[in-house]
């Protein structure tokens, strides 16, 4: 049947999928979700017991974490080139980056939100360090070319560029030049700006509604 049913809220890490998704070009159906109603509910926590979004489901397969999903899909949807085929010698620079913006980035980023500093000598017990050397880090891989991987646009592009693009909009990832230009160059692809439109869409359909 090759049935992908997409479960999400258009203010969430859900918006990294719906842009995946569009990508990827292959038929999808959304199911919206509530915080704290129909996302704590029964039916979807035998989807994700984590009861949060985003995740898929693919035929009879679940994937959940947005990462995860990501490379799913790439994987999945072969015809889309968003990943490097298995065997290819930038698979690994591919997973590297993919892994480094769910994992080092992510905490580091999060840990901004909440105000939380790395106290002096304790840097060795976080997966980022300190926050300065994971902004380094991130700065050095949008650097040294057009893309993650040299010419190739892939998942890794499509999942650590949204982490930059939320984080520069909501003050947790400073606005370095290197990430505004490529937060410029990934932003504007046709799909990027369709999920935008998509999402800020039901957006407004729910503030509307909620207005009366």
């Amino acid at each position: 049947m090759d049935e992908l049913v997409f479960y999400t809220n258009p203010m969430s890490r859900g918006r990294i999928i719906r842009w995946m998704l569009e990508e990827v070009g292959h038929p999808y159906r959304t199911e919206l979700l509530d915080y704290g109603a129909t996302m704590k509910a029964p039916d979807y926590l035998a989807i994700n017991p984590m009861g949060k979004v985003p995740a898929i489901r693919h035929d009879d397969v679940v994937v959940t974490e947005a990462a995860a999903i990501c490379a799913y899909l790439a994987d999945a949807f072969p015809e889309a080139g968003l990943a490097p085929k298995p065997g290819d010698r930038l698979r690994g620079p591919y997973y590297r980056w993919l892994f480094f913006a769910s994992g080092p980035l992510e905490a580091a980023a999060s840990n901004k939100a909440l105000g939380f500093v790395v106290p002096e000598g304790r840097e060795r017990m976080m997966s980022y360090g300190c926050y300065e050397d994971a902004m380094n880090v991130l700065e050095g891989a949008v650097s040294r070319g057009e893309y993650l991987l040299g010419e190739s646009f892939t998942a890794a592009d499509l999942y650590l560029g949204s982490h930059i693009g939320f984080g520069m909009q909501f003050g947790t990832i400073e606005k370095r030049p290197a990430f505004e230009a490529y937060w410029a160059r990934i932003g504007a692809r046709p799909a990027a700006v369709r999920a935008r439109a998509i999402d800020d869409a039901l957006v407004a359909e729910a503030e509307k509604a909620k207005a009366g």
